[in-house]
C-alpha cells in the first residue's frame, strides 16, 4: 500500500535527548528506545470514514515521538496496517450502497490527504490487510498446529463449501503472559471485550474472552480461500501481530495508539505475536488520550465527529490545527471546541510574525527546552510554551535589538517544523 508523501525535515545544531515516554502497562517513564535503531508500530485506521480529531492527535503524537527519535539520531522504523476489510466497513458499505472496496479506497486517500496537510510523517512499512491475508493465514495455522488455537463450529449456511471448518479462535490458555499489557481485572476485560467488538457469548469458545483468528466465510461477505482454514478473512487483533512482525521484527520498542486499544487491542495482537513465533510484541506500550466533543468521546457511532477534512474545506489552516492539538498533551483527555481551535489559530498567526525578521532574540534556549521537553513523555504543551516565550520576546515593543542574532528566526522556524511538525 502506498503512504502519503514524506514532509521535509530540516537539519538542527545538535542533537536531541533520549527521549522517554509513559509506558501504560507500568505507568513509569521508561527510555522509549535502547538501540541506535527505534522501532514502533502505531495502529492505523478501518477506512469508512474521514479523519476525524481523536484520529489526528493519535497520529500527531505518535509523530512527535518519530521526530524526537531522529533528532536523537536514531534510525527511525515506523509500521503501520490499515484494517481494509472489518465488520464495520462492510456495514457502512452496505448501508450507503457503495461496495466495500471503493469505500475503504476513497477514504485511505482522504486519509492520506489529512496526513500529509497536517504535517505527518508516513510510516515506512504500511499494509492493508487485504494484501497481508496469505501470511495471517500461515500466522493461524501455524497456532492450531500448535494447539494454541481452535475451531468453532459454524451456525447454518456459513463456511462455503466446507461448513465443517469452524471459525478459529485463540486460546489464550496457552500464553501464561496474557493480561501483561493491560494488566485489568477479569470483571474490567470482560467489559471492555464485550463493549470492543468482543464476543463474550459465542456458543463453543472455551474461554469468553478468547479472541477470533479466523471468521470462516458468510453469505454476502468478502472471503479468501485457504486449503487449511477454509474460506474466510482475518479476525482484527491478529492483523497487526503479523505486520509488526513482519515489518519490524520482535520485539520492536513501542506499540501506539489511541488509549481504547490497549484492552482488547494490544493485549491480543501482543499475545498472538507471542505465540505465532515464541516471541514478544513490544517493550512499551504507549496510549493517546481520547477526545470528546460535544460533552461524548469522539466517535464514529456516535456521530459527534470533526473532520480534518471539513476544516480544510472551511480555509482552516492545518498547521493552526495541528498546534491546537498540541496545546494539549498526548496523555490527556480534552474536549474539542471552538475555544481550542481558536487558540490553534492566534498562536499559529503569532509565531509567523515572530519568525518574519531577519533577526531575533537568541533560539538556542527555545531548542534546548523544545528537545527537552519532548524527551519528557512527548511534553508538548511545555514545547509550545518555550517558542511562545521566544515568539514575545521577539515580538516586544520597544525591545532593546542590540542584541539580536542574525538568522535567528529561521533556527527557530527550522526547529518548530523538524521537532513540533509546524511548517511557518
Amino acid at each position: 500500500m502506498l503512504t502519503w508523501p514524506a514532509p521535509q525535515i530540516p537539519a538542527l545544531p545538535g542533537e536531541g535527548r533520549q527521549v522517554r515516554v509513559h509506558d501504560s502497562s507500568t505507568g513509569a517513564q521508561v527510555v522509549a528506545a535502547h538501540g541506535r535503531r527505534a522501532t514502533m508500530y502505531v495502529c492505523g485506521i478501518t477506512p469508512y470514514d474521514a479523519t476525524h480529531l481523536g484520529h489526528a492527535a493519535t497520529y500527531v503524537a505518535f509523530d512527535l515521538l518519530y521526530r524526537a527519535w531522529l533528532d536523537a539520531g536514531h534510525e527511525v522504523v515506523m509500521a503501520s496496517n490499515v484494517t481494509d476489510v472489518d465488520d464495520p466497513l462492510l456495514e457502512r458499505a452496505t448501508a450507503t450502497g457503495v461496495g466495500w472496496r471503493d469505500l475503504a479506497t476513497e477514504q485511505i486517500a482522504l486519509f492520506a490527504e489529512d496526513m500529509t496537510a497536517l504535517g505527518v510523517v508516513p510510516p515506512d512499512v504500511y499494509e492493508g490487510v487485504v494484501e497481508t491475508i496469505p501470511r495471517v493465514q500461515d500466522a493461524v495455522a501455524r497456532l492450531l498446529e500448535t494447539g494454541a488455537a481452535y475451531r468453532v463450529p459454524l451456525e447454518a449456511g456459513a463456511g462455503g463449501t466446507e461448513p465443517g471448518l469452524g471459525d478459529v479462535y485463540a486460546d489464550l490458555s496457552a500464553d501464561p503472559s496474557f493480561g501483561d499489557v493491560a494488566r485489568l481485572s477479569p470483571q474490567e476485560m470482560a467489559t471492555l471485550f464485550a463493549e470492543r467488538g468482543g464476543d463474550p457469548e459465542r456458543p463453543g469458545k472455551r474461554h469468553p474472552l478468547d479472541p477470533l483468528l479466523w471468521r470462516r466465510e458468510r453469505p454476502g461477505e468478502p472471503a479468501w480461500d485457504c486449503a487449511t482454514l477454509g474460506s474466510g478473512r482475518p479476525g482484527w487483533h491478529v492483523e497487526c501481530a503479523v505486520i509488526a512482525r513482519d515489518g519490524l521484527g520482535l520485539p520492536f520498542d513501542v506499540q501506539g495508539g489511541g488509549a481504547d486499544l490497549l484492552f482488547p487491542h494490544h493485549e491480543m495482537s501482543t499475545s498472538h505475536a507471542r505465540l505465532i513465533d515464541d516471541g514478544h510484541g513490544a517493550r512499551t506500550h504507549v496510549h493517546a488520550g481520547l477526545i470528546s466533543y460535544d460533552g461524548h468521546k469522539m466517535s464514529k457511532s456516535r456521530g459527534n465527529l470533526v473532520l480534518v477534512s471539513r476544516l480544510r474545506a472551511d480555509g482552516v489552516d492545518p498547521m493552526a490545527i495541528r498546534l491546537a492539538i498540541l496545546a494539549q498533551h498526548y496523555r490527556s483527555e480534552w474536549e474539542w471546541s471552538d475555544a481550542v481551535l481558536a487558540g490553534g489559530l492566534a498562536r499559529h498567526a503569532r509565531w509567523v510574525a515572530a519568525v518574519s525578521g531577519n533577526g531575533g532574540p537568541s533560539p538556542d534556549a527555545t531548542l534546548d527546552a523544545v528537545r527537552d521537553a519532548l524527551a519528557a513523555d512527548l511534553d508538548a504543551p511545555r514545547a509550545l510554551a518555550a517558542v511562545d516565550a521566544w515568539a514575545d520576546a521577539a515580538l516586544a515593543p520597544g525591545r532593546d535589538t542590540s542584541a539580536d542574532e542574525v538568522g535567528a528566526p529561521g533556527v527557530v522556524a527550522r526547529t518548530v517544523n523538524a521537532l513540533l511538525g509546524v511548517r511557518l
